[in-house]
């Protein structure tokens, strides 16, 4: 049975370290081949042979000694063996592994070895042949890595230096075009203002003249319908007050908007009056109140603080067409506040922005000078550009933004393709150097793989010489040595046993040595009820291929849990949890490893149902004590297993399923540890062989975290399948009248 299975993820919880399965070889003495002259690295990968078929009950002294001779040993069991040489006509008897195990990577564990024997043997071959593969810097690698990093720092620099001068001129380029573009647009803005405020100068002194002026108005307007309004405005003791006004009545009508509504809208701005006159003027952007694109002038008729203002609104059409959105350029108008005048987003000009918080805009402000560019950061750390140019009007100036990225997109699209030219030029030169080199080195590079092969087990190297020098006769001489080895792998694929990776390791680092010492751990039995009866409706074939379905799913339970299966004793199995290398959670994995076995059979049971393929079910004891933990038997023939009274007690308690009608049982000890993580129920008190004392036990139900855990025995039994009636009297013990009892079960 496969214990190699991949570790997946498991519905329950769990902590320790992962602990897979490797082969392990053994061979006894008596079967011992003559020697050959041949080195031996580790085996490759293993396909074991079919295992005989024969059913065994665990009882407290299998549990103790080595599997029945009748059964397969056990996959977890360490076995160590010197294996010197390869008979000339003879081998080994396959060993009694199924066809169906999955083959898994297989490594050869020895016992010491005499200082005095040659180092023709197993282990020097094992020992050597990783080195041989192991070389730094290869030829081939050198020459690559050589003209890689010369065209890449040549390269590398060139791209540098140019990108940098390349970056310098786009900056000085782009500074200067934004400073033009503020400056042109800033002159232009000048003469527009310019123009109003003459214009301005008429329609003044028509104010003057009361409602007699009122027939001028109309002229202007019909002759400059930009112009919207135009009123002439004083400071009073209560805010603003209208002296006099017009209105630019066909343009009201055409938006559908009443006289009314920009007066208010004027005098609803008292400080636009009052700054006029401080600053000697101020404009300012009234779209997002009268909903169309509009802005106000106030020019003062003096400095005095109960001056004549006028307030002049324009619609903003007339500023908005040098504003059209430029290619990487963003330029806008503001006031001496910041106030946004004019944009190409008519979606800023309609939600009053302000743009005080730029860093271009406030230097504007706090400048003296009229005309400025700077390099910025905004609050997101982006780069910008900036120039500025002011009108000389109201505080106000054009201010032209460009981001630093647009700016030097080109900058960068060149650095990425002088990069890909570099990298292709890279790769061509790379592939002119890897066959170039190829010609120089392909002989021993050849020679090196096959040795690596031969490291890793695959003695099929199918190299031959291509030349007639010392290369070549080394060659021909390595081929007939992978051949020798092939043959000696032919025995040891048929003498090869499973065990725990952890163990195996232990043994190879000589950390595992004959005896054992005491240790704290879980142990874990199981086994399948009526399993003979199930066997004898089977043809031998079928049992071995049934059992090898079902041990699969029982061992993935137990690795994906990290315990370790300790044996196969027929149909069942005996595992344990913190024998090799212990953890806080040793006890609660091994009942977590059990609830698993329990969901993994009913889904094994899917579909199943008749003689060929019979529901199986089985029973599970669980104890948690002090044991013996090492190496058994002796330097010939060694099993990591482990023994004491603790393991004799989970056997005795597995037997117990089948009277009391459940599938999972604990022990007192084992209860002691898990109980904050299980539901269990506590189960009529038994007397065993060997005990003086009667023993608790209790039926695990689920885990507490569990919400669809059973919450009865009974709940149990209808749950998994379990048909139960209460034994007599009479059945209370487990064997029959004149045998040993092995336990009884108390009142």
């Amino acid at each position: 049975v496969p214990v190699d299975s991949e570790v997946k993820d498991s519905p329950f919880s769990f902590r320790s370290s992962a602990i897979d399965a490797v082969e392990i070889d053994h061979l006894e003495d008596r079967d011992k081949p003559k020697e050959i002259s041949v080195l031996a690295p580790p085996p490759p990968e293993t396909k074991p042979a079919e295992p005989s078929v024969a059913e065994t009950k665990p009882t407290a002294e299998t549990a103790q000694t080595a599997p029945s001779p009748n059964v397969s040993p056990a996959p977890t069991a360490t076995s160590v063996i010197k294996t010197e040489s390869l008979p000339p006509t003879e081998s080994a008897p396959p060993s009694s592994v199924s066809q169906n195990e999955t083959q898994t990577s297989a490594k050869s564990t020895k016992p010491k070895k005499d200082e005095n024997e040659p180092a023709t043997d197993e282990t020097a071959g094992s020992a050597n042949a990783p080195s041989v593969a192991k070389t730094k810097l290869p030829l081939q690698i050198k020459l690559m890595a050589v003209i890689s990093l010369l065209m890449t720092v040549t390269v590398s620099t060139i791209i540098f230096f140019a990108s940098s001068a390349f970056r310098g001129d786009s900056e000085i380029r782009v500074l200067q075009n934004n400073l033009n573009l503020v400056n042109i647009l800033g002159l232009k803005i000048k003469t527009d203002i310019n123009d109003i405020l003459s214009n301005g100068k008429q329609i003044a002194g028509a104010l003057n003249q009361g409602k007699s002026g009122i027939v001028f108005a109309d002229i202007f307007f019909q002759n400059d319908p930009d112009f919207i309004y135009a009123g002439m405005l004083q400071n009073g003791s209560g805010g603003a007050v209208v002296l006099n006004e017009f209105f630019n009545d066909p343009y009201l009508s055409e938006i559908k908007s009443q006289p009314k509504e920009i007066t208010d809208l004027i005098l609803s701005r008292p400080n636009m009056i009052q700054k006029s006159i401080a600053t000697g003027g101020k404009f300012e952007n009234l779209s997002a109140e009268f909903k169309e694109p509009i802005f106000a002038l106030a020019i003062p008729s003096s400095s005095s603080p109960d001056a004549r203002v006028l307030v002049l609104v324009l619609r903003l059409e007339k500023f908005l067409s040098a504003f059209q959105k430029q290619d990487i350029s963003e330029v806008f108008l503001v006031n001496g506040e910041g106030d946004l005048i004019a944009h190409s987003d008519p979606k800023l000009l309609q939600s009053n922005t302000n743009f005080l918080d730029l860093p271009i805009v406030e230097s504007m402000i706090n400048s003296s000078e009229n005309t400025k560019q700077i390099e910025y950061k905004d609050k997101e750390g982006k780069a910008w550009f900036g120039s500025f140019q002011k009108l000389g009007f109201g505080g106000g100036a054009v201010v032209s933004i460009v981001p630093e990225d647009k700016a030097f997109e080109a900058v960068y699209r060149i650095q990425k393709t002088n990069i890909l030219i570099m990298g292709i030029a890279l790769c061509l030169a790379l592939i002119i150097v890897f066959f170039f080199s190829r010609t120089i080195t392909k002989p021993i590079l050849s020679l090196l793989h096959a040795t690596t092969e031969i490291a890793r087990g695959n003695f099929k190297i199918g190299i031959k010489s291509t030349t007639k020098d010392e290369v070549g006769l080394l060659t021909d001489y390595f081929v007939d040595m992978g051949k020798g080895l092939e043959e000696r792998e032919k025995v040891k694929d048929a003498l090869g046993r499973f065990v725990n990776k952890e163990i195996a390791e232990m043994v190879l680092k000589q950390e595992l040595t004959l005896g054992g010492e005491r240790k704290m751990c879980a142990i874990f039995f199981s086994d399948i009820r009526s399993f003979t009866s199930i066997s004898e409706k089977l043809q031998p074939e079928e049992v071995v291929e049934f059992l090898n379905e079902y041990m699969t799913e029982m061992v993935r339970c137990v690795n994906d849990t990290h315990g370790i299966v300790d044996k196969f004793i027929g149909d069942a199995i005996m595992a344990t949890w913190g024998a090799a290398k212990t953890s806080n959670q040793d006890a609660e994995n091994a009942v977590t490893g059990a609830l698993m076995m329990r969901e993994a059979l009913l889904r094994f049971n899917q579909g199943r149902g008749g003689d060929k393929k019979p529901i199986i079910k089985i029973g599970c004891g669980l104890n948690y004590g002090p044991v013996i933990a090492g190496q058994i038997g002796s330097e010939e023939r060694l099993e990591y297993t482990v023994i004491g009274d603790a393991v004799n007690l989970a056997s005795r308690v597995e037997a117990l399923n089948k009277p009391f009608g459940t599938d999972i049982l604990i022990t007192q000890d084992m209860y002691d540890h898990v109980s904050e993580f299980f539901h269990v129920e506590k189960m009529q008190s038994i007397k065993v062989k060997g005990k003086e004392e009667p023993q608790v036990i209790y039926a695990v139900l689920g885990r507490k975290d569990d919400p669809n855990c059973p919450q009865t025995v009974a709940e149990l039994r209808t749950r998994i399948g379990i048909e139960w009636e209460p034994p007599k009297k009479k059945e209370d013990k487990s064997s029959e009248p004149g045998e040993e009892v092995k336990y009884e079960i108390l009142d």
